[in-house]
């Protein structure tokens, strides 16, 4: 199953995006910080690019990350010119904070304190749904002005507010692209709840994290479901997860309920109850985009 999600109110985000790129010093791109280069946007370095706007990376949800995994790629990204990346959790006002004066570094010829003529620095905060755009507004602004959901898409316009008479900030829609190249990549977008459930067979996600969690944190799948994550297969890992939390579809006749054991994995993930889980590393980046993707031969005609 290949994944795509691109609602239509996201092409007129682009294209708003696009405007207010070029008044825009500083892109402020969250991330998630379970799949640093699957959330980010292609999109938005295309933007950036164009204009040349420096970017600062804000690996988000650091805490339910990895955090070997999250030092790798934070070398990754310091070593990007005009990128500065930080690991961060939006829901930690000192973690928010810190992020003007970030900003500041990366556009000094906006620091002219001596100036009272100087224009004020300009921030624009970009990212895929659900990563914590709104939740980082909301700490940067200490009042509640953006909704703030655990479902993608929350956010459906720009705004735009004054930190200071010198720092002014733009929160931009979640912003997806029209077409996600590789599977992989999708699953893990879905897994981490940034495509709408519309889109997506959770029991498949599901499947696809139980493969991904076997490979690289199997003791955290014993440690919570109390199973053999080496002996079974990816499917048999939800239904072992089914069977033990008395997962049953009712009028069934005592079949088990894979979709619900599937969301029991999913939100298991998603919350951090599994643990500090990364589902990509830069070495796992890098093999992927070195494996030829596989396009479908088109259909034939009479």
């Amino acid at each position: 199953m290949s994944i795509q999600w691109f609602p239509g109110h996201m092409t007129s985000a682009r294209k708003k995006a696009a405007e207010t790129m070029a008044r825009t010093d500083v892109v402020i791109e969250v991330l998630d910080a379970r799949l640093p280069e699957a959330s980010s946007n292609p999109l938005i370095r295309e933007l950036r690019l164009a204009r040349q706007r420096p970017c600062l990376k804000l690996l988000n949800k650091a805490d339910l990350a990895d955090p070997a995994v999250t030092a790798a790629w934070l070398g990754y990204y310091g070593r990007q010119p005009g990128v500065k990346a930080v690991a961060i959790s939006c829901k930690k006002p000192g973690d928010a904070a810190r992020v003007p004066a970030l900003c500041q570094k990366l556009a000094p010829h906006r620091n002219d304190n001596a100036n009272d003529n100087a224009k004020p620095l300009r921030m624009m905060i970009m990212g895929i749904p659900n990563v914590g755009k709104s939740t980082l507004m909301n700490a940067l602004l200490k009042r509640r002005i953006a909704a703030v959901g655990d479902e993608p898409a929350v956010t459906k316009a720009q705004q735009s507010f004054d930190l200071s008479p010198r720092l002014t900030l733009v929160d931009t829609p979640g912003l997806m692209w029209p077409k996600i190249a590789h599977d992989s990549d999708g699953f893990m977008l879905a897994a981490s709840h940034a495509i709408g459930r519309n889109a997506v067979i959770d029991t498949e996600v599901a499947i696809f994290l139980a493969g991904l969690l076997q490979a690289r944190y199997p003791a955290l799948l014993a440690a919570r479901y109390g199973l053999d994550a080496v002996a079974l297969d990816p499917a048999g890992v939800v239904e072992t997860v089914a069977r033990k939390r008395g997962c049953i579809a009712k009028g069934r006749g005592g079949e088990i309920d894979l979709e619900k054991a599937a969301m029991i994995l999913l939100t298991d993930y998603r919350s951090g109850a599994l643990g500090r889980i990364s589902l990509e590393t830069p070495d796992s980046r890098a093999a992927m985009l070195a494996t030829p993707l596989v396009v479908a031969p088109a259909a034939e005609t009479e």
